[in-house]
């Protein structure tokens, strides 16, 4: 597929729309309410850039907004009845105020299956757009504004044809010191369980230049913590490979930490191993997703790597950076997964040694590959596979969390806690609790005192 970039001629007309509509939002409150990625949460940030674009003071509380678009994901089924509830919760607010306007976005909305569900049984959502409609933001807002029946901005196109690219729309950071920035969109793998092929289309990158400019800038700006993102960064093809463009991002003058998100194991590769290791503003924490341990699952997952091919590639990105987080996401539970699969996936959590696992019970998505296979789990025995990974890498990760005390770690603040205690997260992404309180989007050195499985705690250098 090739990229498809919006042209700048559609870029100012949606410009032109947005002013045309200031002096009528002119007071008005919108709310953007976000479920599931890092991915959905950037969309969010460029869908509250194209709000206020278009004269509309943001805020958290629904209750105060007048426009309200509820951005949702559907990777797993839960998360997509906790964007359902959401929905319903406006019901009553609608019908004592029509003049409210309540839309919803993501994922969800990509799938005939939900929308047909919510023209249904939501009479409150008076319209739905897709995930590459972002930039159309201030053409639906008009319409919501002015529409007479419930509209939706959805693509036509097959999932192996739509998908777009648009540079030159605002982005409302919702912080001042860590920022996401998407790199591509889409996914190429057709991992048999997921459904983002279906929901956000082929792989296509962003031009190198776009990407590295937007970083220049908020380094510019004074952020210090910039995450790269993608379904599978490893894939980025806008002009060099991704190892380059980590490596020139990361270039720039001043102390900040350059992160990324997601990579497939399949495509990470020895040249970005090196950069991590070479480059001392690339934080030093790699997310690589391994979901099951026997490479029969991961056959039928469609992975397009075996258990001896991750292992070999996770331990050499441990051994080429010493002090590396290493993380991964698990799924408990593939139709098929039996006690012996579940043990090669335990027998390889301990021998890579994860400082963090992100595990998950198997969800069936209606479209996918995996949720019309035979041999799906019972959800009790999938339970008890959650909860026996969970307690064995609670063990892991204090083991590895231990030998940081004694050492002094360089931690970027983010203020306090939900408990008002001052804390941080460090190069290796380590929460790190602290003693005396530093601003949030500051540096400090923090000797470490204290270990736990997954927070660390210390005092001021």
């Amino acid at each position: 597929m090739n990229n498809l970039f919006i042209p700048q001629t559609e870029i100012d007309r949606q410009y032109e729309i947005a002013r045309s509509l200031v002096s009528e939002t002119a007071g008005k409150k919108a709310c953007v309410i976000t479920f599931g990625c890092q991915q959905n949460e950037n969309d969010s940030e460029r869908i509250a850039g194209a709000l206020e674009l278009c004269g509309y003071e943001m805020t958290e509380n629904p209750d105060e907004a007048s426009m309200i678009i509820i951005n949702t994901c559907a990777i797993r089924e839960h998360a997509e009845i906790r964007a359902l509830s959401e929905a319903g919760q406006f019901k009553g607010r609608k019908e004592r105020d029509r003049s409210i306007k309540i839309g919803l976005c993501g994922c969800m909305a990509q799938q005939s299956h939900r929308r047909e569900q919510i023209y249904k049984s939501y009479p409150c959502v008076d319209f739905v757009f897709g995930t590459d409609m972002h930039h159309r933001v201030p053409e639906i807002i008009k319409n919501a504004l002015t529409a007479k029946k419930r509209f939706s901005f959805i693509t036509e196109s097959k999932h192996d044809e739509f998908g777009i690219i648009s540079e030159g729309m605002p982005v409302r950071r919702e912080n001042s010191y860590k920022a996401w920035v998407p790199v591509m969109y889409g996914c190429n793998n057709f991992c048999t369980y997921c459904v983002v092929p279906y929901a956000r289309g082929r792989e296509r990158s962003r031009r190198r230049e776009d990407v590295v400019a937007e970083v220049k800038a908020l380094v510019e700006q004074g952020y210090k913590d910039i995450t790269l993102l993608g379904q599978n960064v490893n894939s980025y093809n806008g002009g060099c490979d991704f190892a380059e463009l980590l490596d020139e991002c990361a270039s720039f003058d001043g102390e900040y930490r350059m992160r990324f998100m997601t990579s497939h194991p399949k495509d990470a590769s020895d040249k970005l191993i090196d950069v991590i290791a070479s480059n001392k503003n690339v934080a030093k924490h790699f997310h690589l997703p391994v979901q099951s341990g026997s490479s029969r699952v991961l056959k039928l997952m469609n992975r397009k790597y075996t258990r001896e091919q991750y292992l070999e590639k996770a331990l050499k990105i441990k051994e080429k950076n010493p002090e590396i987080s290493l993380t991964t996401d698990i799924i408990c539970g593939f139709p098929t997964e039996t006690d012996e699969d579940f043990a090669e996936t335990m027998s390889l959590v301990k021998a890579v040694g994860f400082d963090m696992i992100y595990t998950f019970i198997y969800s069936p998505r209606p479209g996918t590959v995996a949720a019309n296979m035979e041999g799906q789990i019972p959800k009790a025995v999938s339970n008890e596979r959650f909860k026996a990974l969970s307690d064995m890498e609670n063990d892991i990760a204090q083991e590895l969390n231990d030998k940081f005390i004694g050492k002094t770690l360089r931690v970027l603040s983010d203020g306090l806690n939900k408990n008002g205690v001052p804390c941080g997260r460090s190069t290796q992404n380590k929460i790190v609790t602290y003693d005396k309180f530093i601003p949030a989007g500051e540096f400090v050195d923090v000797v470490i005192e204290t270990a736990g499985a997954y927070a660390l705690g210390g005092k001021i250098k």
